[in-house]
């Protein structure tokens, strides 16, 4: 989400995590993840249009990547 908030405000998330999804919505029945709850709440604000779908997976093995794709028609920021 900070990496996401260099390019744009308005972001549409994905999880295949059915936790995540319930944690974001009722982050006091999940007191042992106080602290990360409160920074995605935090994180949530700086968005215009935050999103946070379930997007089931149709195969049955561990998922060891995390990527993002930036829109083409999004300006980058300037490389130093």
């Amino acid at each position: 989400m900070e990496n996401m908030l260099q390019h744009s405000t308005c972001q549409s998330f994905g999880t295949d995590c059915k936790e995540l999804i319930a944690m974001i919505k009722d982050p006091q029945a999940w007191p042992s993840f106080a602290t990360e709850l409160e920074r995605i709440e935090t994180l949530q604000i700086c968005f215009l249009d935050f999103k946070i779908t379930h997007t089931a997976r149709s195969f049955h093995r561990e998922l060891h990547f995390i990527g993002c794709s930036i829109s083409v028609w999004l300006p980058r920021p300037p490389q130093v």
